[in-house]
């Protein structure tokens, strides 16, 4: 609640915090609320502008730009969600083993994440989903596996520093195993960066997935994600910008909305920053 109250009273994080709920709300009672199928097609109104009837328009095939907007909200956020926590884990894991185990591990495991960081990682992303085959459940797997070593390379730095700690002398010494240790003493000890990685990771998990997507790789038409809806508008884009715009903008405001509130939160979780 105190840290709450002051990612509040921090401006970025307020306006972060506001955004990331909006958009959070939208993609949970939007589509009921809207009660408009986001795959019906009606040709009749194809392409027409934003009115009473169509809020922010149709695009090519008469479908209602909002609630697709609004139902592709659940599926950035879902993909983003879940390709975040199998990055985190696996990251979480793996530097914790680094940072804990002994040099020969740790520089075994740390070349391995530098093998891995030194490939471009949209590249690399679209490489494992042309393996796997197109659709959003390998580009979870996808997105998830490109950002492992940025975990794991934090929670390795944050490890070997709280190693050296007297707290965890203290459990050496009464005889605590480093199981328990590494799980009751060290990790929950350098989580604090993890959570701000993983804030910030969400809005480029959400960014890769619309890459992802709108290169025909990541979400199959119909559905409505928003990277796909700008590739399916990309010929109309003079005769209708609309179909453009606005799922354009609502990708901006949820990275937008995320990079802020991950920012607020490194400035809370930083010492040398944070305000009482």
């Amino acid at each position: 609640m105190l840290t709450l109250k002051r990612l509040w009273r921090h401006r970025s994080g307020r306006v972060g915090l506001v955004l990331a709920l909006l958009v959070v709300l939208a993609a949970l009672v939007g589509p009921a609320w809207l009660g408009i199928d986001p795959l019906a097609q009606d040709l009749a109104v194809r392409l027409q502008g934003p009115s009473q009837a169509h809020w922010l328009g149709t695009d090519d095939l008469g479908r209602d730009v909002l609630a697709r907007i609004v139902s592709g909200a659940r599926i950035s956020l879902g993909v983003g969600a879940a390709s975040v926590m199998l990055s985190l884990g696996l990251g979480v894991a793996i530097g914790l083993v680094a940072g804990m185990v002994g040099k020969r591990t740790d520089e075994a495991l740390m070349r391995l994440m530098d093998i891995w960081m030194a490939f471009p990682g949209l590249l690399l992303a679209i490489l494992l989903v042309a393996i796997a085959g197109p659709g959003l459940e390998s580009a979870v797997v996808a997105i998830a596996l490109v950002n492992v070593p940025v975990y794991a390379r934090l929670v390795r730095a944050s490890v070997l520093t709280i190693v050296r700690q007297e707290f965890v002398e203290a459990a050496r010494a009464v005889g605590a195993s480093p199981v328990a240790i590494a799980l009751g003493h060290v990790l929950p000890n350098c989580l604090g960066p993890v959570w701000v990685q993983a804030t910030l990771g969400f809005a480029t998990a959400v960014l890769e997935t619309a890459a992802l997507s709108f290169l025909g790789l990541g979400a199959q038409p119909p559905a409505p994600e928003w990277g796909a809806m700008l590739n399916q508008a990309r010929p109309y884009i003079r005769e209708a910008p609309w179909t453009v715009t606005f799922p354009g903008l609502a990708l901006m405001i949820v990275v937008l909305g995320f990079n802020l509130l991950g920012d607020a939160l490194r400035d809370l979780f930083d010492p040398r920053t944070r305000k009482a």
